[in-house]
């Protein structure tokens, strides 16, 4: 009883391979990758979409997001992008991560005049909102 169990077990499994080859694949694998998507961006259309991420960013972790992936890239973010990023964190009243955005500008800067600039030309925006650097309040 047992060798005809086998034999017939061995007759059924060629058939199962060969249905399940004849069977076209339904699903067709993407690559997804976020680094793809944003390869060939220029500097202005990188500055447009992360305006345009922190003009619409509803709450802190938004803006907390999408900061590290701002400044995870190998540049430094244009004053308007800066600018964005700290009305998107006093709408959200998060007086800390307005203050830090500046903390990430003078470490992507490449010297303190650079830093300086950006500090000159946000110096409206810096005031209009209340935000001081880190300087400014830990004053020794």
């Amino acid at each position: 009883m047992s060798q005809r169990m086998l034999s017939s077990v061995l007759r059924a499994r060629p058939n199962v391979v060969l249905r399940r080859a004849a069977t076209p694949a339904l699903t067709i694998p993407h690559r997804f990758s976020s680094s793809d998507s944003h390869s060939q961006e220029t500097f202005e259309q990188f500055s447009e979409r992360y305006v345009a991420f922190f003009q619409g960013a509803q709450d802190l972790f938004e803006v907390q997001r999408g900061l590290n992936n701002c400044f995870a890239h190998d540049l430094v973010p244009s004053p308007g992008v800066v600018e964005a990023a700290l009305r998107a964190a006093r709408r959200v009243n998060d007086y800390a991560t307005a203050v830090r955005v500046f903390e990430g500008i003078r470490e992507k800067v490449e010297n303190k005049q650079q830093y300086q600039a950006y500090l000159d030309e946000l110096k409206p925006v810096r005031e209009e909102l209340g935000v001081d650097t880190k300087e400014d309040l830990y004053i020794s």
